[in-house]
């Protein structure tokens, strides 16, 4: 069904409210939707406008007039909340349930112990942290398939997929502390990561908005992780003052059991909380991202003006230009999360104004970091580190110069936030892609070095 910017707005917006309120299912999520989709084409195929098509089919979706009227009452200046009101019925709203927390804590157990029983075949040697993103995903992704109900033949691809990735990292014949042997360390992650994405999106994987909510799902991930970690780092230090009291020596068992198990296991929880508590976190999103926004614009200007005073591009520092990048990767997840987080049908604001503002920063000190790289690689040559690197802001720049531009047009009124959101969700794969490349190519081309 074609339809017009606004009207897919509002639809990501009804979406968006139900998933973060947890009134379905997610697996059902997708039913829901091409059921919507089908009342409203109905709708405009009998004359009614974008609007009334909208506001109509919500209605007509009878199952979910509780959660209708609270989006009614949420957006109160829209036409259509007169349309959707509906008497106040009792709601049932039902946990996560025993079941799940079950199988969480399965997961998480078995997370920790294939930690652990990494380090005793591996030793903490480079094969382990090759291997660390295969030990720990499958059991984050194996909850994502129980939770979506995946069918088999799915979750048999995403394996086989998972599969291939082992075998690029195991079986070349990399050179140990080597250059590509790095890069397969710091690229494999990502790489399987976004295969995690696509058990989340419940197979579909080409549905932006499924994208999208993978994108929130992460940012949220590494909040709730983080929150666990400092919640468990206090208990440990308690736990050890207590113990050093009594002339026990806690170390040993930190180090060789809890810091192993313990880290995977919470990433699993972490995972689980955030499915299972959505609406906990929708509060503090945009509060985290319109605080860390301006202090991240300040922090990139800083940046700026060191690498302008630096001397010229070819008199940049390489341990500078490194930390450059994973700045700039860091500014990319804050934009990419405060997208997520956003409002759809809020008009543009002064955080629109300074996001656009970040995005325009980032492209100067992207385009710094090219001509300081390509000076480098003129004078020096190539290095499969230089290549990756390269690659990696090359990417970047057209994700930002192109974020620059739609965030100019949606800050001037000529464009919607959808077709920002858009974009972000079409480009992600690209990311993948690239780390793929990098680990099963970069190491045959550069003679395993």
């Amino acid at each position: 069904m074609e339809a017009h910017a606004d009207l897919e707005t509002q639809i990501r917006s009804w979406r968006g409210y139900l998933q973060r309120r947890q009134a379905i299912a997610p697996a059902d999520l997708d039913e829901l939707e091409d059921h919507l989709r089908g009342e409203i084409a109905e709708r405009l195929a009998s004359g009614l406008d974008d609007d009334e098509a909208f506001l109509v089919a919500i209605k007509r979706m009878g199952n979910l007039d509780a959660i209708s009227r609270e989006f009614a009452n949420e957006h109160s200046d829209r036409l259509w909340k007169q349309l959707v009101l509906v008497p106040e019925s009792s709601a049932r709203t039902n946990g996560p349930g025993r079941r799940e927390l079950a199988v969480v804590l399965c997961l998480a157990a078995g997370a920790g112990l294939a930690v652990k029983a990494a380090l005793v075949i591996f030793g903490g040697d480079a094969v382990l942290a090759r291997n660390i993103g295969l030990v720990v995903f499958p059991f984050i992704a194996a909850y994502f398939a129980w939770k979506r109900r995946l069918t088999i033949r799915a979750v048999g691809i995403v394996a086989a997929a998972f599969a291939v990735v082992a075998v690029l990292l195991n079986v070349y014949p990399v050179a140990s502390g080597g250059s590509t042997e790095l890069l397969a360390i710091l690229h494999a992650p990502v790489a399987l990561w976004m295969l995690a994405g696509a058990i989340y999106a419940g197979g579909r994987w080409r549905s932006d908005a499924r994208r999208m909510d993978f994108v929130r799902f992460t940012g949220e991930l590494a909040i709730y992780f983080t929150l666990l970690a400092l919640g468990g780092a206090v208990l440990i230090g308690l736990t050890a003052a207590v113990l050093q009291l009594v002339d026990i020596d806690f170390e040993p068992i930190l180090e060789d059991w809890i810091l192993p198990c313990a880290m995977p296991a919470a990433l699993v929880v972490a995972a689980w909380l955030v499915e299972a508590k959505q609406n906990v976190v929708e509060n503090i999103a945009p509060v985290l991202t319109k605080v860390f926004t301006p202090l991240t614009l300040v922090m990139l200007l800083s940046v700026l003006a060191v690498l302008v005073a630096s001397g010229g591009p070819g008199e940049v520092d390489r341990e500078l230009l490194i930390l450059v990048n994973a700045i700039l990767v860091l500014v990319l997840s804050l934009l990419l999360y405060a997208v997520s987080a956003r409002e759809p049908l809020a008009p543009p604001g002064l955080f629109d104004s300074l996001q656009l503002l970040l995005v325009l920063a980032a492209v100067a000190v992207d385009a710094c970091l090219l001509v300081a790289m390509s000076s480098r690689i003129a004078e020096f040559g190539t290095s499969p580190n230089k290549i990756a690197a390269l690659g990696l802001n090359l990417l970047l720049l057209i994700h930002l110069l192109r974020s620059a531009w739609l965030g100019i047009g949606f800050v001037r009124g000529s464009r919607v936030v959808a077709e920002v959101e858009r974009w972000h969700t079409r480009y992600l794969p690209a990311y993948g892609v690239w780390a793929v490349a990098v680990v099963a190519l970069f190491p045959p081309v550069f003679a395993f070095r």
